[in-house]
């Protein structure tokens, strides 16, 4: 069977002087040979796998996610409390534990979906991915280790690439809630999925 590894220190720059290719045979484990390639190559590489963008007009009523990790969720009691009238004006979701005892405390309308650790924080991103989530407040705890932390990194990751500002404690939180854009219709930067796929097919 022939394995080829691709190896570079940062494959996201440009300034690359060679992209090192280790090709070898398994399940014997046999010395590997280097093959280089020039600069020019992989930046016709690197272009290839940049992604275009287009623009998505997100409304003035927002679709905001709450997460809080075990540890941070009296915290975001807290903070959901003291906004409690600037959040009722969007559509809210949270996972299960989460939006149950937020709703129950402050008689928000919360959508609750699964507990985090049995998938909902991939029932998040997948929302975010199909543009049913516009904002993301997340209460992760830094200092505790979570069975699910895989996922925390994919809702995470996930927000990175398609654009939806994340606030990740009470202070982020506080500058989010209170920004102009929240009560405004915006523009934001996405990915352009269909262009993507329709090259792709």
């Amino acid at each position: 069977m022939l394995a080829v590894y691709y190896c570079s220190n940062q494959l996201d720059r440009c300034l690359v002087d060679e992209l090192t290719i280790y090709v070898g045979l398994f399940p014997l484990m046999c010395r590997p040979f280097r093959l280089k390639t020039s600069k020019w190559v992989f930046q016709k590489m690197h272009k290839k796998l940049d992604m275009k963008s287009t623009i998505r007009t997100v409304s003035s009523n927002k679709q905001v996610a709450l997460v809080a990790h075990d540890h941070c969720k009296s915290e975001l009691l807290r903070w959901v409390k003291e906004h409690k009238d600037a959040l009722a004006h969007h559509k809210l979701f949270a996972t299960g534990t989460t939006g149950n005892i937020l709703s129950r405390e402050t008689g928000l309308a919360i959508t609750s979906l699964m507990s985090g650790p049995m998938g909902g924080d991939q029932q998040l991103g997948a929302m975010i991915c199909e543009k049913k989530i516009d904002v993301l407040v997340f209460f992760w705890d830094p200092l505790s280790a979570v069975p699910h932390d895989p996922d925390v990194k994919a809702l995470l990751r996930i927000s990175a690439v398609w654009n939806i500002p994340v606030a990740i404690n009470r202070a982020s939180a506080n500058y989010l809630i209170t920004s102009p854009m929240m009560t405004h219709e915006i523009d934001i930067e996405v990915p352009d999925y269909d262009k993507y796929l329709s090259e792709r097919l």
